[in-house]
């Protein structure tokens, strides 16, 4: 596949998590609750995570933003369910590194949709969008520990 088809394939993949967010909305009973925002352009995230003997059993997200932080946090969501909290943390250094355009010795295709977002690297201005979610996330469970 020439790059930019492969491009363009990254690009559907966005929107489309944008558009039709995954797991979007509020989870019911007991769970964390971390609200973030990035001052710079106005992204907004509430992440709730229900963890269970150290599994991420659910999550959800609600919040305002560009379709690079939604994406970001519909595909989250999607890849932490069922983890172990560690591995989830571990995921989340994986993507900041792939943001940071560092080197990864991981399988792209063990990332799923995610991988998707490996051009935003290319942005500056846009890293922060794209890592709001999940550093969400890593708070959350930092609290819960």
């Amino acid at each position: 596949m020439s790059f930019n088809n492969l491009d363009q394939l990254y690009r559907q993949v966005i929107m489309d998590h944008y558009k039709n967010p995954r797991n979007k909305g509020s989870l019911e009973g007991e769970h964390l609750a971390v609200d973030m925002n990035n001052p710079t352009c106005g992204d907004r995230i509430q992440l709730q995570l229900k963890v269970q003997d150290g599994i991420v059993e659910d999550a959800k997200f609600d919040g305002e933003g560009c379709s690079i932080s939604l994406s970001s946090a519909s595909m989250m969501t999607q890849a932490i369910k069922g983890k172990k909290v560690e591995d989830a943390v571990e995921m989340s250094k994986v993507f900041s590194d792939i943001m940071q355009g560092k080197e990864i010795d991981k399988d792209m295709d063990e990332l799923g949709d995610i991988q998707a977002l490996q051009g935003v690297a290319k942005f500056p201005a846009r890293i922060k969008c794209a890592t709001l979610p999940w550093k969400a996330m890593e708070q959350g469970v930092e609290e819960k520990e």
